[in-house]
């Protein structure tokens, strides 16, 4: 069993007020159940960003090692003059 440590912070009136007004009215039994749930759901977002990031990186990886690019500009015409060279054999 993980042991507990007890913390104290700071915030707004405003957010405290909120949290013993949630707690009053019963959808928490406490302002620490609601902040341990904050915790988590924080935590996860974090989990789910480095996934992210690490995803991306890798991609990025895959891409400088696929060999030289090409300028936007100049694959787009590339592109355009592809689309206009099969609409002239179409028709």
């Amino acid at each position: 069993m993980s042991s507990v440590e007890r913390l104290t912070i700071t915030m707004p009136a405003e957010t405290a007020a909120m949290l013993r007004r949630t707690v009053e009215g019963g959808e928490y039994a406490s302002t620490s159940e609601i902040v341990r749930e904050a915790l988590r759901d924080w935590s996860r977002r974090r989990e789910e960003e480095s996934r992210d990031l690490q995803t991306l990186r890798e991609a990025i990886r895959i891409g400088d090692e696929s060999g030289p690019s090409i300028p936007a500009g100049e694959f787009f015409a590339e592109l355009r003059q592809m689309i206009a060279e099969r609409r002239a054999t179409k028709g």
